[in-house]
């Protein structure tokens, strides 16, 4: 039997976790002691756009606040999802290394595109398989994850991930498999440059995206981005509606016309937020530079400039609680006309 072991218990680990957990997986979280305790007392909810919901009491899965902690049965398999924010991959790596054994598969179904290249570094001895997640996870309650947007889970296509469809295949997660993570990961991180521009809308995500203001602002960010994929030879894979190279014409778009073109983006829950707003919102680290600062790198290393990307990352690392950036503002601060 498998064991899944979700490091990083926040909206999406708790997720995907709980899916797993509802289909009859065995599943563990590792937390925060706050997480934690409040697993322990009342259960989890998983939910979705469709309309499923359930709630799994403490019983039907297991919540610890560290690795060493597991009790693994004898026999099993065990496959860590590790969820966390991109700047604790390598001390999640660390701390994976060494608690589990050798060859322990590690799922990264995080944001970015540099997350495997960390647990490598950092431990060499696991087994470091690249994930994406394309949909957003939001916290109505304490305790509840729904699922706020469409979209499966990608994996590295190899013999393990081959192995674990049927598992996510009964959470209603049926993965698709590719052999070219990297390209699906930046496909993925072209829409993530959306999230510091919801962060700093301080909107749901349905009305930011009907703001042309807002969009113009992450078609600038898509379009240097672009510029440095194809300046690095990498073809961002569609993973999305829309083809990536698209994207920023359909964001220029007049409202009217992007709410026709685009209606599949907006098919969002109204209350949906990115998770670098619920970081600020919490005072916690954003991943701004797994996002905006990677697209900085990239661009650096084939002698090209990403000044919008770069004056998003500094909105975002001096940005206060409760501050709210108009569409005609943002615009403005990061130097469009």
């Amino acid at each position: 039997m498998r064991h899944y072991v979700v490091v990083g218990a926040g909206a999406i680990g708790c997720y995907i976790g709980g899916a797993l957990a509802a289909a009859g997986s065995r599943v563990s979280f590792i937390g925060r002691p706050r997480v934690v305790a409040g697993l322990r007392s009342n259960g989890l909810k998983v939910s979705d756009l469709e309309g499923r919901g359930t709630h799994l009491e403490p019983s039907r899965f297991a919540a610890l606040e560290r690795l060493a902690e597991l009790a693994p049965a004898p026999g099993e398999a065990i496959i860590v999802l590790l969820c966390v924010k991109g700047g604790a991959t390598a001390a999640a790596a660390r701390e994976i290394a060494a608690a589990l054994p050798a060859g322990t598969p590690v799922v990264s179904l995080q944001n970015g595109v540099e997350n495997v290249a960390r647990l490598k570094a950092a431990a060499p001895g696991l087994m470091a398989i690249a994930g994406m997640v394309p949909f957003n996870v939001v916290m109505p309650a304490p305790h509840h994850a729904h699922r706020a947007t469409s979209g499966v889970p990608w994996l590295e296509q190899c013999p393990l991930t081959e192995s674990l469809r049927a598992d996510f295949a009964a959470a209603h997660l049926a993965p698709r498999l590719a052999a070219d993570m990297r390209a699906v990961q930046w496909g993925k991180l072209l829409l993530n440059l959306n999230n510091p521009v919801n962060a700093l809308s301080d909107l749901p995500l349905r009305e930011e995206l009907q703001d042309r203001d807002y969009r113009r602002v992450l078609a600038a960010l898509i379009s240097e981005a672009l510029a440095a994929l194809r300046a690095a030879g990498i073809k961002p894979a569609k993973v999305a509606a829309s083809p990536p190279a698209l994207l920023p014409a359909i964001l220029r778009l007049p409202d009217w016309a992007f709410r026709l073109v685009a209606a599949r983006m907006l098919k969002i829950d109204p209350q949906a937020r990115s998770s670098m707003w619920d970081d600020i919102l919490a005072g916690r680290v954003t991943e701004i530079d797994d996002l905006c600062g990677a697209v900085q790198r990239l661009a650096a290393a084939h002698a090209l400039a990403a000044p919008v990307n770069a004056k998003m990352h500094s909105l975002i690392d001096i940005h206060l609680r409760g501050r709210r950036y108009t569409g005609p503002q943002l615009g403005m601060a990061c130097g469009l006309r």
